[in-house]
């Protein structure tokens, strides 16, 4: 299992543009339209697969909420700050 993240390392790790809300990171990235939302999502759900670390993804009208955080470890671990890292990578691409 891996080890929850000291606060130093979650502050360090923790990309710009997310948010940190309890046990959880989370970010809202806003689209021109549904589709594009949409589009996206399924581009994290791919990352995800790859990953083997699965976010909660709300797709909204022209918006998509995703949520990341290690349940089996009771919190955000490495695999949350990289895989939020990975979908900052992508989504600027």
């Amino acid at each position: 299992m891996t080890d929850v993240c000291s606060e130093e390392a979650i502050a360090e790790g923790l990309p710009d543009a997310w948010d940190r809300e309890g046990d959880e990171i989370v970010r809202v990235y806003e689209f021109d339209d549904y589709l594009r939302g949409v589009n996206f999502a399924q581009m994290v759900g791919e990352i995800a697969e790859a990953q083997f670390h699965h976010p909660e993804i709300t797709i909204r009208y022209k918006e998509v909420e995703i949520r990341l955080t290690s349940h089996e470890a009771g919190g955000i671990t490495d695999a949350d700050l990289e895989m939020a890292t990975v979908i900052e990578a992508e989504h600027g691409a």
